[in-house]
């Protein structure tokens, strides 16, 4: 047989090819720029490959193109669990407010504004630290700061069990607020591994973690409360962190941090553990740094002509989100126990004026409120579910936009004024959408700014998020005792606006690569 040779140029596929990042695909085109030039000798029917005029090791690939190529596989799922647990953890530390604040309005005496406070004072806490966490996890690794906050809730957990008067459960429980502040960071670096085809997915999914987590916390009450006391549910609310501070062992730190950092070795022995892990090739080549190294951490980044509206409307986002999502769980152990007073419903048939007023009063919650509550926390579960189903498909500022006006409608639902039935079913849509806004924020935050800045805007985010949450229960707690009518309106009318936010937000990050560096911010 005669020898048959042949030239074929080849070129690795780009993006808009719709094929993945970093994996050469040979093809017989003259009309592309090359790589490189390979024989293909045919004789006998054997095949031998020879190389013209470049060597593979010439060629360079991104973390992006990387993380592209590796896939979804079996370290994802191993990063799903670990910062669910995390996510667990934080959810645990959150719903016990709604529990405590009524247990201690009445073994203690307390105030319905001193009552409010305990659940403000988390929140407090949470805003002064949000952005630092973000700030120590650019600057010194996502890891790190995790661990550290795992440890700093675990350890100040602990110790406002033993609270002996109500000063220091003040103090004590806006200490652990401030460790908690640093948990969203777990989500930054989740993120920074899921391919951009299962990454809104992923991100979203991680609320199955929190409704477990406030599931579990309820059935914990139910079991804790009327025996042990609050004070084993503080201790035992506590282990979680403990649980996912020694796991950080097994949690790596971010390839896409060590590119920032210039450490390019590390980032690359990262995925290379990764791609062996999912059984899966790595980009042949040499792994690039951004073309331009910036400084990281820089609260000046997040007001770029680029970023700056989008920060603004993020921040205002964020507020609303949990001003309203845990406005609407205080007011549902509040009105439980109104609903369960001498008046026939939870609105008082007093009139002052327009002013409908609720009464609550001081009142152990009993195992139907805690069944109630377990009901409506459920609630999450549909929510999640809704969210996973539209995000790719509306994309992620239409299903925030979406979820806020759903909530809104089923708030002002609440001024009908039913029976426990339907407080009960009001309640449980309206968190469900609430909780799948708050879902799809964090999946859009950490894809809209580049790594440099991705945990100090998620940071800022959450840190103004705090401000929304610890103004929520005057309203939720202190003003639904006046005003039925102006509570709701208030919820309502914050997330009718926050619904206008989202679709006003300059960037669509559905299907978008994410950033590295501010350099390289794209629009779509």
């Amino acid at each position: 047989m005669d020898v048959f040779k042949r030239i074929v140029k080849f070129r690795r596929r780009k993006e808009e090819d719709g094929e993945v990042p970093g994996k050469g695909q040979y093809e017989n085109l003259d009309d592309v720029s090359t790589h490189g030039e390979v024989t293909i000798d045919t004789r006998n029917g054997d095949l031998r490959l020879q190389q013209l005029e470049k060597d593979t090791s010439e060629d360079t690939f991104t973390v992006e193109d990387a993380v592209e190529a590796i896939g979804f596989g079996r370290f994802q799922i191993k990063l799903s669990v670990l910062s669910g647990l995390a996510w667990m953890a934080d959810a645990m530390e959150m719903m016990i407010l709604s529990i405590l604040a009524p247990q201690l309005l009445c073994e203690w005496q307390l105030t319905s504004w001193q009552e409010a406070f305990i659940t403000t004072i988390v929140f407090i806490g949470m805003m002064i630290s949000s952005s630092m966490w973000g700030n120590i996890c650019d600057r010194y690794g996502r890891r790190l700061g995790l661990f550290f906050a795992a440890v700093w809730i675990f350890y100040y957990g602990i110790l406002s069990a033993f609270s002996p008067t109500y000063i220091w459960i003040l103090l004590l429980r806006g200490i652990v607020g401030f460790g908690i502040g640093g948990v969203p960071q777990s989500v930054t670096l989740y993120a920074e591994f899921l391919p951009r085809k299962q990454r809104a997915q992923c991100v979203v999914f991680l609320e199955v973690f929190w409704s477990i987590g406030t599931c579990v916390e309820v059935l914990l009450a139910i079991i804790v409360m009327p025996t042990l006391g609050w004070r084993w549910l503080l201790l035992l609310s506590a282990l979680p962190c403990l649980v996912f501070a020694l796991s950080c062992k097994w949690l790596p730190e971010s390839a896409r941090y060590h590119v920032a950092c210039g450490e390019s070795e590390k980032a690359q022995n990262t995925l290379k553990k990764i791609a062996l892990e999912n059984n899966s090739p790595m980009p042949l080549g040499k792994l690039v740094l951004p073309e331009s190294t910036e400084k990281r951490g820089q609260f000046k980044d997040l007001f770029t002509p680029q970023l700056r509206l989008t920060t603004i409307l993020l921040w205002f986002i964020w507020f609303s989100t949990a001003f309203s999502y845990y406005g609407i769980v205080l007011m549902t152990t509040e009105l439980f126990q109104a609903q369960d007073s001498s008046d026939a419903d939870f609105c008082s048939a007093s009139r002052e004026g327009h002013a409908l007023k609720c009464y609550a009063g001081c009142k152990y919650l009993n195992r139907k409120d805690y069944t109630d509550l377990l009901w409506t926390t459920l609630a999450e579960f549909p929510g999640l579910l809704v969210t996973m189903l539209i995000i790719e498909w509306i994309g992620r500022k239409g299903t925030m936009a979406l979820e806020f006006a759903v909530f809104s409608l089923f708030t002002f639902l609440l001024l009908t004024c039913g029976g426990r039935t339907w407080l009960t079913v009001f309640i449980f849509v309206a968190r469900a959408f609430i909780s799948g806004a708050f879902q799809a924020a964090y999946v859009y935050t950490p894809e809209i700014y580049p790594t440099t800045t991705r945990a100090l805007g998620l940071g800022t985010c959450s840190g103004v998020a705090r401000l929304g949450a610890l103004i929520t229960p005057f309203v939720a707690q202190v003003m639904l005792k006046s005003s039925i009518y102006l509570t709701v309106s208030v919820y309502g009318t914050v997330c009718l606006l926050a619904a206008i936010a989202c679709l006003l937000l300059p960037i669509e990050t559905k299907g978008r690569r994410m950033q590295e560096t501010g350099d390289t911010m794209q629009h779509r």
